[in-house]
């Protein structure tokens, strides 16, 4: 009896384990969205670029322009959103509204919220007028006052247009603050000088109402404008960011008077193939929370087609924890909190669906030939939730995560991390098409052969945000991941492995 026992036991263990490596399916489950806790955008309506602002007692506001799909003659009012960990947002409302055709701001732009030395409370931002404000531009810097930042008063008298030898139609984005060692302010703008390009143009005020301007504090001479400036201090190093052809990019300096220069690759997150083809992640500026920098932007909304990875203007809040490396550059990786919202563990399935799969621990481990791909099914992804797991692949491979394979769509499309070109990217390619088309958003990481990379996927509905290494990440929106949809892996043309896989899931 006991050896029959046994004999049963081993035929367990061994059926159990071919039907790991046998081609199989997991049943599909019920799927219900989520309210966007961790990527916020206002009902019927969408995030614009950002204005954060931290308060004494450690909230974070996010004053946004507030855009929508019927825009009048009057347009972007400034709204608010306030954090206290990332994972949960209150709406605060409307902070300031847009002037009338006759005021120097029937559209707003972005600015910069800040508190002076008394206590009173500062908006700069940017006022525009299509109808060019009787000759002298078509944007300004504007004022607004407050002592308790739910009420702003406008300063009219205070509104200044660009300086001589600068574009008077693209003068924008304010960002205003204290400097220590001056006693005085700094304004920042995004400028165009008529011999230099784009540039950061800095302005100084002893009382932020007049100001005066220094010339330029960056002029890269390469691009048109440079959106959204922001200066901040990591260490010793400062770093200045500032966007431009639906990217955020950023430069180093040693002071905050520079020189500033930009690495070689000077982007976080995604951007289109071609510049300005669609936005990723934009228009980011950054703040500062118990000794942690965070770099808040947004994720445009879906282009004309859901998954192809071109995104128009306005969408989602998104925002990155920088990492500063050894070298000064700067990575960026999901914010701490998100280890304490992501408590539940699901349980790890995983099914062979197509080539050779190998499942044990824990860890799935794929093989395809060139022009061939292998697939392993791991079930019906939740609405929302955090996957790590330490990924390898061949020198010259292509792998990462697959959605769909659902009895609605059995189709599965690709998040990769692509050694061949040396990109991670979306577009909504099905498996079979990955060699036959180009990457549309994309993010630049060297892999290294031999090397293991350690990835954290977060999901939020259709929002997926792919991070590699603490060091680069991948805006998307995956509606084919949603629905019931499933989560896999895949390899495509190499080998790859995933090990210590796990999921988890809000408590």
């Amino acid at each position: 009896m006991l050896r029959t026992r046994v004999f049963l036991a081993l035929l367990l263990a061994l059926t159990l384990f071919l039907s790991a490596c046998s081609a199989g399916s997991l049943p599909d489950e019920p799927y219900a969205p989520v309210d966007y806790r961790l990527y916020p955008a206002p009902e019927g309506a969408y995030v614009g670029d950002t204005m954060p602002f931290v308060t004494d007692d450690g909230t974070l506001e996010l004053y946004y322009l507030y855009d929508t799909d019927h825009n009048g003659q009057g347009y972007h009012p400034i709204y608010k959103y306030s954090t206290t960990d990332l994972c949960g947002y209150t709406d605060e409302g409307m902070a300031l509204n847009y002037g009338m055709m006759s005021d120097p701001d029937p559209a707003l732009g972005t600015g910069s919220v800040m508190q002076d030395q008394t206590g009173l409370y500062h908006l700069f931002y940017t006022g525009h007028n299509d109808t060019g404000n009787g000759g002298k531009g078509k944007e300004c810097v504007m004022h607004a006052v407050s002592t308790d930042r739910e009420s702003w008063e406008k300063q009219p008298q205070d509104t200044f247009f660009a300086p001589e030898g600068c574009s008077k139609d693209d003068f924008r984005d304010p960002e205003v603050f204290w400097v220590e060692d001056e006693q005085r302010y700094w304004l920042l703008m995004a400028a165009r000088d008529n011999t230099l390009g784009g540039i950061v143009a800095r302005f100084t005020s002893p009382d932020l109402k007049t100001w005066t301007y220094e010339g330029p504090l960056y002029a890269p001479m390469a691009q048109y404008m440079l959106e959204c400036p922001d200066l901040f201090c990591m260490g010793d190093t400062w770093y200045l960011t500032y966007s431009w052809d639906c990217v955020t990019y950023y430069a180093i300096g040693e002071s905050m008077n520079g020189p500033f220069t930009a690495p070689e690759d000077n982007i976080l997150d995604g951007k289109g193939l071609f510049d300005g083809s669609g936005f990723v992640f934009y228009a980011a500026k950054t703040a500062q929370m118990d000794g942690t920098t965070y770099l808040c932007g947004w994720l445009g909304r879906a282009g004309l087609s859901a998954d192809s990875g071109v995104y128009q203007w306005a969408g989602n809040m998104v925002n990155h924890q920088l990492v500063q490396h050894e070298d000064k550059t700067l990575g960026v990786t999901a914010p701490d909190s998100f280890d304490t919202y992501f408590t539940e563990p699901a349980p790890f399935r995983a099914v062979k669906k197509e080539g050779s799969v190998k499942i044990k621990d824990g860890s799935v481990t794929l093989s395809a030939p060139e022009g061939e791909y292998a697939l392993a099914d791991m079930g019906t992804r939740s609405p929302t939730m955090m996957l790590e797991c330490d990924v390898t692949l061949d020198q010259d491979g292509c792998a990462g995560f697959a959605f769909g394979g659902s009895a609605a769509d059995e189709t599965y499309t690709a998040l990769c991390l692509d050694a061949s070109r040396d990109l991670l990217h979306y577009e909504g390619l099905e498996l079979e098409e990955l060699d036959r088309f180009d990457p549309a958003a994309i993010t630049h990481f060297d892999f290294t052969p031999g090397q293991t990379y350690h990835v954290k996927l977060v999901c939020e509905n259709e929002i997926v945000i792919l991070y590699l290494n603490q060091d680069k990440a991948l805006s998307a929106r995956i509606t084919h991941s949603i629905d019931g949809a499933h989560i896999g892996l895949f390899a495509d043309g190499c080998s790859a492995s995933f090990a210590e896989i796990t999921t988890k899931l809000p408590k």
